[in-house]
């Protein structure tokens, strides 16, 4: 499947510890309308590190059953264990998700042969699709332009979400893609850009706030409208900063908590909520 739009990497809401699901689905339904092009449960907004092997499961079944087929599903599965990932996978298959988000070992920090074979070892397990997820500042390496051309030859490994950080290295795959794979934008702030430079998209944290507003950017670029697209982009760069100012997800769960999205903005340990001087400048902007 061709892999574009807007992908909402939705949080996970927990209330007195446990999964909040009347808020996960209040939150679905509330996406969905939007015009989001699909949802990825379990990722690092989803703070995947801390839910455990039962609120994994149950998280994808409630996600698939109030999604409803409205929009595909792609579940954040990585690790640093190979076999684990492939084994999660399995557990996976199951339900109707059309494929998982990886992000590349953290750690042990395998070298560009490793990561290669650790994903085309998952690709070569499962007929799911895959995208790629590199984020070389939470994971200690960077997958190489090189390795993601490789990458791309794999048949069900469809996309990558790029947050390398290095907009050198994302302009020049940009410039020079892999053919028939998406390239979306995991960096929120160089959303507008990539997607002048040919991007297909975006899995941003920030598009639980202004959702029709990047929704809408997309929109505009894609009908080369860039001026009216930039005019739009002015609005939405001057809240992004202030969401990544603390640890993901907690500023954009204070927001959503804020908004009547979900009935707490409580984080797992070792995450804690936001200070009281964020709270001030957010307040000011939802």
């Amino acid at each position: 499947m061709s892999i574009s739009g807007i992908w909402l990497p939705i949080v996970t809401p927990f209330k007195d510890d446990k999964v909040d699901f009347k808020s996960l689905e209040g939150m679905i339904n509330h996406y969905i309308p939007k015009g989001i092009s699909g949802l990825i449960p379990l990722g690092t907004t989803g703070e995947s590190p801390t839910v455990s092997d039962i609120e994994f499961e149950e998280i994808v079944e409630k996600t698939v059953e109030f999604c409803n087929n409205r929009v595909p599903i792609f579940v954040g599965v990585g690790g640093n264990d190979t076999k684990k990932v492939i084994q999660k996978l399995k557990l996976l298959e199951k339900y109707n998700v059309k494929g998982i988000l990886s992000v590349s070992p953290y750690y042990n920090r395998p070298d560009q042969r490793g990561i290669l074979q650790h994903f085309s070892s998952i690709a070569a397990s499962t007929d799911l699709d895959i995208i790629v997820y590199n984020i070389p500042y939470r994971t200690g390496r960077n997958i190489e332009n090189s390795t993601i051309h490789k990458l791309a030859e794999i048949k069900n490994i469809v996309a990558l979400k790029d947050a390398s950080g290095d907009i050198k290295q994302t302009l020049e795959l940009l410039l020079n893609p892999p053919k028939d794979f998406s390239i979306l934008t995991g960096e929120d702030a160089f959303y507008y850009t990539t997607l002048l430079h040919g991007g297909h998209g975006g899995i941003l944290a920030s598009c639980h706030l202004e959702t029709e507003l990047f929704i809408e950017i997309y929109n505009q670029v894609k009908e080369n409208n860039y001026q009216a697209a930039f005019e739009n982009w002015k609005k939405l760069i001057k809240v992004i900063p202030h969401l990544f100012e603390e640890p993901n997800p907690t500023p954009i769960k204070y927001c959503l908590y804020k908004l009547g999205l979900i009935e707490a903005n409580e984080v797992r340990l070792p995450l804690l909520p936001i200070t009281e001087a964020l709270q001030a400048k957010l307040d000011i902007l939802i």
